[in-house]
């Protein structure tokens, strides 16, 4: 079975704050996130709410995307979201 990685968005209960990560085991990495188990900014801000993820086959790629998301504007982070989860619903990590 091949390794998955995950470049994901977070966010709060109040959408106010966007978190952008990488992972390659996207179910424990939200429950972290969740118990508060992740020192820094997610935990500071109450960030766990996932609410966007794609995936690849390779790290280098996932790290890319992150890389890449990262320097997006607000504005863009949001469309991109907003495109494929328009009701920005919590998402159930694969």
């Amino acid at each position: 079975m091949q390794t998955k990685y995950f470049a994901y968005i977070l966010t709060n209960v109040t959408n106010a704050v966007l978190y952008i990560g990488v992972t390659n085991n996207l179910a424990r990495r939200i429950v972290e996130h969740k118990q508060g188990s992740v020192e820094g900014f997610t935990k500071h801000y109450n960030v766990y709410k996932l609410v966007y993820y794609e995936c690849h086959n390779e790290i280098k790629l996932a790290i890319e995307r992150e890389k890449q998301l990262k320097h997006w504007t607000r504005g863009k982070k949001i469309s991109l979201i907003t495109s494929v989860n328009p009701e920005w619903d919590e998402l159930k990590p694969i």
